[in-house]
């Protein structure tokens, strides 16, 4: 068999990162099999579908490495053959409509609600006598169109992730609505579950991969695949990413949508990586990678059936992982516009040596690309706060001698670079019989206003190209 996935997004928003793991994980088996990968967006809710939503999902996906074989599809331009479909369960029998109001519908809901019941559509239009249907036509009603379930049956099917599943008929809402509400003899837009199905099968999808939320449609789907008399294809329902809580990722957890983590600094080899080992796991227990490599080994096998919980801090280190090994020249224009928000003065082309010097120095310590603007404003700012810690390291004994025969030192070498800066530390050391720690956490002070950050023999060769060393060491002498 011939393996064809897809991924449907909705653009009603941004790329979420659920959506973009389970592109992930379609793409990973799609390259695994040697199959295909089908993109359809899925934009029939024409009220909330935005164009810069399509753009987002569409840039998001190509920034990750993911690309598709088939589509994009947009079932906005496919309503002919949902419409063809509706009036086919019609013939048969398995649809009908249903001209309830939305006060009717309310009314039955709260009542459910009061006997404490499962919410769901007691089907109370599927038995309508032609002069009933002509008697709310009349009055100007319009109807949705339903799909005909019945409550005496177990839908069941073999899940690539969670083995068998089995659902109750009962367990599904009544007759599921499958059109929106249209005047009579038309087809409102599809909804959903009908939509899905449509095109599943006209795409010869074989294997639809989702997450857990959807299993509960899976068995509504099941029945609209039998009723079109179609195979039904093998479904796999991943894991829900979860937050620290153990409850469902969302919004109030913070970033959640691909282009926010692209925001804050996050690069796509690192969150495609991280995707991957949200529910899933290599055989050989190696954390980095990419995605081709995961392709090669990755299988259904190894997906689990727990919750992923996200994980912040493993994210920060792969990310970490990729900017540490950037070179400096892509490093570069990677901080450039953090910089440049941040109010950062430069010129890119005059200050370039100056500025790779910098990306060069807070490089090995950045887990994200945003973290470049406070790391680099002790290196790029004019002046500097003084914290409280670097304050008392400045008042301790000892530390202004050391910072004036330092200052001397970098002033009387002909090239002040990274041994020079070595070199005038250990003879400081040296005669003025001071700890090397002593000395080293005085120029950190009295250089950058703190007692941490970036390699410090790398900070003070910056600032004397600039011409800052020297007059923060004054400063600090005085």
């Amino acid at each position: 068999m011939s393996v064809r996935v897809r991924l449907a997004p909705s653009p009603t928003g941004t790329l979420h990162i659920g959506t973009a793991r389970t592109a992930v994980f379609n793409w990973l088996f799609a390259r695994n099999q040697g199959g295909t990968f089908v993109l359809r967006i899925e934009d029939t809710d024409t009220e909330r579908s935005k164009a810069e939503f399509t753009d987002n999902i569409l840039e998001g996906l190509k920034w990750l490495g993911l690309d598709w074989d088939e589509g994009p599809f947009f079932q906005s331009q496919r309503l002919d053959l949902y419409e063809k479909a509706v009036r086919e369960l019609l013939d048969k029998g398995l649809a009908y409509c249903c001209y309830c109001t939305p006060e009717e519908l309310e009314e039955m809901r709260a009542a459910q609600r009061a006997a404490k019941q499962a919410p769901r559509y007691d089907n109370r239009h599927r038995h309508l006598t032609d002069e009933q249907r002509a008697a709310y036509e009349a009055e100007g009603r319009t109807a949705v169109v339903r799909f005909k379930i019945d409550d005496d049956r177990e839908i069941a099917w073999n899940d690539m992730v969670r083995d068998r599943v089995s659902w109750n008929t009962s367990d599904l809402g009544g007759d599921m609505a499958i059109s929106r509400a249209a005047k009579p003899g038309e087809v409102g837009q599809p909804l959903y579950n009908l939509a899905v199905v449509v095109d599943d099968l006209d795409m010869k999808i074989s294997h639809v991969i989702r997450g857990e939320d959807h299993i509960a449609n899976t068995a509504k789907q099941i029945l609209l695949y039998e009723a079109f008399g179609a195979a039904v294809p093998e479904f796999a329902h991943t894991p829900l990413i979860l937050n620290e809580k153990g409850a469902k990722l969302s919004k109030r957890d913070g970033v959640t949508s691909v282009s926010d983590f692209q925001a804050k600094g996050y690069t796509a080899p690192a969150i495609a990586n991280y995707m991957t080992l949200l529910g899933w796991s290599p055989a050989d227990g190696e954390e980095r990678f990419m995605l081709g490599d995961a392709a090669e080994q990755f299988s259904f096998d190894r997906v689990n059936k727990a919750g992923a919980k996200f994980d912040w801090d493993k994210l920060n280190w792969l990310n970490g992982q990729v900017l540490h090994e950037l070179p400096v020249e892509t490093l570069l224009p990677m901080l450039v516009p953090y910089w440049k928000e941040a109010g950062y003065r430069f010129d890119l082309d005059t200050d370039k040596p100056w500025l790779e010097a910098i990306a060069a120095t807070i490089g090995p310590s950045l887990s994200v690309l945003s973290e470049a603007v406070e790391m680099s404003r002790p290196l790029m700012s004019d002046a500097i706060e003084m914290s409280e810690k670097a304050q008392g390291q400045l008042a301790m004994e000892n530390v202004s001698e050391a910072l004036k025969l330092s200052l001397e030192k970098s002033q009387a070498a002909k090239s002040f670079d990274v041994a020079a800066a070595k070199k005038a530390i250990k003879e400081v050391t040296k005669e003025l019989g001071v700890k090397k720690g002593l000395v080293m956490k005085s120029l950190r002070a009295a250089l950058t206003g703190e007692l941490s950050g970036p390699d410090l023999i790398q900070s003070w060769v910056v600032l004397h190209q600039r011409g800052l060393a020297v007059e923060r060491l004054q400063a600090a002498i005085g």
